[in-house]
């Protein structure tokens, strides 16, 4: 299954600094203006970072529809390459709309996976002028895409540390509140795992909520650790109640139950949560 980086596009921050630097190395050795990486959405592929030698041609955030795109031609081919010596004429893309936009002729792309080989986006250059690129050209392009993968890792790694805590906050003896925040993965799913089950017990607790309000859902799934955790947290005598249900957690929810099948309190907020079990909250 394609990971689905939650990451916005302005949150690689290593990725777009090393780009531009890479950037400018790619343009001399291709001879070309413009070089530049897309993300792939849910329905479109963005810019995240760009190099324009001369003239700007594409500039960060621009956004097209995926199915518009060269790059759905890059990621769809068996060599996970596409290049032209001229755009408006190649059949394959003179009729697309974004080739009448940029009037763009000469280009070369590839796909840019993570370590794991999911697909990330594209490495692509373009150049206002007829360019004729060689087996060598593409090799080359492919090979500054490995070193660009080491760099969405790091990113991609950077935004989970800050998640990897299990910060659980307690409110008086016996009341506890489990924030959830970012995305879960097996690991995080392992630690929060151990982490909560020994703190109920440690901590006799009677009341644990768990707010989801900052949960992060990839691939449209409910992290199956807190279905597990709540179950033992049961098996525990501890009362569960859950707050901050998103919207993508309600919509999962709509074709699986897998909450409502638990029989647990849900409330809105945390407030509401606190005063179901008896814990008013009064402001000074």
């Amino acid at each position: 299954m394609q990971k689905e980086y939650s990451l916005d596009s302005t949150e690689f921050p290593s990725l777009k600094s090393v780009s531009r630097k890479i950037f400018d190395i790619i343009a001399d050795q291709l001879d070309v203006n413009t070089a530049y990486i897309t993300k792939r959405g849910n329905n479109e592929m963005t810019v995240i970072s760009t190099f324009n030698k001369k003239e700007e041609i594409i500039p960060e955030g621009y956004s097209v529809k995926y199915s518009d795109t060269y790059c759905r031609k890059i990621i769809m081919n068996e060599e996970d390459a596409f290049c032209t010596e001229n755009l408006t004429r190649d059949v394959m893309t003179k009729e697309l709309e974004v080739t009448s936009q940029l009037q763009m002729k000469g280009f070369l792309g590839v796909t840019l996976t993570d370590l794991d080989g999911n697909v990330f986006g594209t490495l692509c250059v373009m150049d206002p002028e007829e360019k004729i690129f060689s087996q060598e050209d593409v090799d080359y392009l492919k090979a500054m895409g490995d070193v660009l993968a080491h760099i969405i890792e790091l990113d991609h790694t950077q935004y989970n540390l800050g998640f990897l805590n299990v910060p659980i906050i307690p409110v008086r003896t016996g009341i506890s509140i489990l924030p959830v925040q970012g995305i879960i993965d097996e690991k995080r799913a392992e630690i929060i795992t151990r982490t909560v089950l020994e703190y109920a017990a440690n901590q006799k607790i009677e009341h644990l909520v768990i707010d989801l309000s900052g949960l992060v859902i990839v691939d449209g799934e409910f992290p199956h650790v807190f279905i597990n955790v709540i179950h033992a947290l049961k098996l525990m005598g501890v009362n569960i109640l859950l707050t901050g249900i998103s919207p993508a957690i309600a919509q999962h929810e709509l074709s699986n139950n897998e909450i409502l099948k638990m029989n647990i309190h849900i409330s809105r907020n945390l407030e509401a949560a606190l005063e179901h079990i008896g814990f008013h909250l009064q402001s000074q």
